[in-house]
């Protein structure tokens, strides 16, 4: 049993950390402040990652840049921050890939749950079916009976073997008993080129990819792969509405932290990331290039995240899909 003085001498010392590091917290921050983002410049998550950055150095009185770490779908950027110090300096531009669909698909040098403290949600962007516009159909109905009529001679494109548009594609197939050949491309803006010039035909993006294309009348868009229709294209149906069940997939992004960052920081940047997506002027910008604005607590982050891992797991073992 531990004398008196021992405990006593335990308690003195947990007492001085929370103190020193309740201290840390409230001085934070004191530097710039870095938001890894696992995709390249130019692309939705880097242009959403900078509308935060804006609004995070304003008010937290400090700069805030993005750097982009592309590569392995996301699991370089991701390693990277899961192995940066838990200071709040350090933070992950997270999305669908690095905490949802990654881990069931490989076996990564981080742990989704345990690496990270989650911070908040940014947006989500329902995944949208699109075709080029010589594809002779007008909704998911007309192309599902002309998949059924010419099997495996109709493409889609995706930005990659393991990437939401990839998976999206394959849960389309599996729910409607049809065929198509897979070209997967190095990232989605190829993939979306390709489509919009007839070299592929489909393509499932994220709306928020596919939005200027679409509303440029370059590409058609036939369905949403979501429960509802999107704020941004209010005109487009859900694939649930024609009759395609099973089809929600909601690409989403957030915030993470290092794990062990200290709660108080956390807190702090939830709060200040709420406050910068309900300005008007960010959740417009946000909504302009197809994705919807998602606030929550770092608690709602953690669930969503617990819940996609299991889901996508059954997606990838279901339709038997590798990175190989």
């Amino acid at each position: 049993m531990k004398s008196l003085n021992a405990i006593l001498m335990s308690g003195i010392l947990s007492l001085g950390t929370l103190f020193s590091g309740l201290a840390f917290a409230q001085a934070y921050p004191t530097k710039t402040i870095t938001i890894v983002v696992p995709t390249a410049a130019g692309g939705a998550n880097d242009a959403m990652a900078r509308i935060i950055a804006q609004g995070l150095s304003q008010k937290m009185g400090q700069p805030v840049i993005v750097d982009n770490k592309p590569g392995a779908n996301g699991a370089i950027a991701t390693e990277f921050v899961a192995r940066a110090a838990p200071d709040g300096y350090t933070i992950l531009f997270g999305y669908i890939a690095t905490h949802g669909i990654n881990p069931a698909l490989q076996k990564l040098k981080y742990d989704p749950i345990a690496d990270f403290e989650p911070i908040g949600m940014v947006a989500n962007s329902p995944t949208l079916l699109v075709t080029t516009n010589s594809l002779p159909v007008s909704n998911a109905k007309e192309l599902v009976a002309l998949l059924k009529a010419k099997p495996d001679t109709i493409s889609y494109a995706s930005a990659g073997k393991g990437t939401a548009p990839h998976l999206a594609a394959e849960l389309f197939l599996a729910n409607t008993g049809t065929q198509m050949l897979h070209v997967p491309y190095k990232g989605s803006a190829p993939a979306i080129v390709d489509t919009i010039g007839g070299t592929t035909q489909i393509m499932f993006p994220s709306l928020f990819t596919a939005y200027p294309q679409v509303a440029g009348g370059k590409l058609k868009a036939l369905g949403i792969a979501g429960d509802k229709r999107s704020v941004v294209l209010p005109n487009i149906p859900t694939l649930k509405e024609q009759g395609i069940p099973n089809m929600n997939v909601t690409q989403w992004y957030a915030l993470f932290a290092p794990a062990k960052t200290p709660k108080p920081i956390i807190t702090r940047l939830n709060k200040e990331l709420n406050l910068t997506l309900n300005e008007k002027s960010n959740e417009k910008k946000i909504e302009d290039q197809g994705a919807e604005v998602e606030t929550g607590t770092p608690e709602q982050l953690k669930s969503l995240v617990q819940k996609e891992l299991v889901r996508w797991k059954k997606v990838v073992d279901t339709a038997k899909i590798t990175v190989d």
